[in-house]
């Protein structure tokens, strides 16, 4: 993809709230604060993590911000590679995104008195926050799983060594062949095959046209190709998720949709024998924060209270 120039990181930014600059594993994350916070002494501090695809960013944790900050102390995080953090040319790994989570954590925690922080995470960053909520119980009080992967009829078989992935070998380096990639990228994040996953997600015709908007000026910034080529190789994606899901000790919500691609949980049958996990479903895709928004918040505080 030829370079194009960077856009103003104001238009990156959600509306109603401003930039918070972090250091992170490559670089600066960006954290999206509301510009109104909670003003309820003592209230939950909640980190919102975005998924992983061609054109994520915070914009789709943006209806549960909205609804979470008159409650809690809420900040959406850019990952590395996406949205307004820093977009090095790399080859991303799981490592990369669970230290950026965690220095998340840690700047959030340290901002507020060394509070623990309850995390929130969509899809593909469920597994690295789960990693991170494994490694660090002392600093991740709760997790919150929408649409998580690694728990559909496959999961069984998500076991293998530890840190390992289902990377396609020789795939990174074929999707890295520099006319190959940018005709690739530049197809992926058109209007109208971004349009069509999003469709795919929502298992409907109708989608949310601000997402569609903010993950196309999220897709047309200068370097966002590099972590995207990371997630189509397979690379992004653990081998022995299911164990790490297990392993889990904190409280754990989840919640997921029953229509559109990604609506298979049937690996999920064993959370409902451990106490700490709660979950919820909802008649939509796989962004109910988009479809329920206000029934998805009252779930999630509920369990926050609980």
């Amino acid at each position: 993809m030829s370079a194009v120039p960077a856009i103003d990181r104001t238009e990156l930014t959600l509306p109603g709230c401003a930039l918070l600059d972090i250091a992170g594993p490559v670089g600066r994350l960006a954290l999206h604060r509301p510009q109104v916070q909670s003003a309820i002494a003592d209230a939950p501090v909640v980190l919102l993590v975005h998924s992983i695809n061609a054109a994520a960013c915070a914009a789709e944790m943006r209806p549960l911000m909205e609804r979470l900050h008159p409650y809690c102390r809420v900040y959406a995080l850019d990952l590395p590679g996406y949205g307004a953090s820093d977009r090095p040319a790399r080859v991303y790994d799981i490592p990369i995104f669970v230290e950026a989570i965690g220095a998340a954590v840690e700047a959030l925690s340290a901002l507020h008195g060394g509070a623990g922080v309850h995390v929130v995470a969509l899809s593909l960053s469920c597994e690295f926050a789960a990693r991170l909520a494994r490694a660090r119980p002392d600093r991740v009080l709760s997790l919150g799983l929408i649409s998580p992967t690694g728990l559909d009829r496959r999961s069984d078989a998500l076991r293998g060594l530890e840190g390992s992935t289902r990377e396609v070998p020789g795939m990174l380096a074929v999707l890295g062949l520099p006319m190959f990639r940018d005709a690739l990228f530049c197809a992926l994040v058109s209007r109208s095959s971004m349009r069509y996953f999003l469709r795919r997600t929502w298992g409907a015709r109708e989608i949310d046209e601000a997402l569609l908007q903010a993950c196309w000026v999220s897709a047309h910034q200068l370097n966002a190709v590099h972590a995207p080529l990371s997630f189509l190789s397979g690379k992004l994606f653990a081998r022995d998720i299911r164990t790490v899901y297990e392993a889990l000790h904190c409280p754990v919500w989840m919640a997921h949709g029953t229509r559109g691609d990604f609506k298979d949980y049937s690996g999920a049958d064993w959370t409902r024998s451990r106490p700490q996990w709660q979950t919820e479903l909802f008649e939509a895709g796989a962004l109910p924060q988009f479809e329920h928004p206000d029934a998805l918040a009252r779930s999630y505080l509920g369990f926050l209270t609980r």
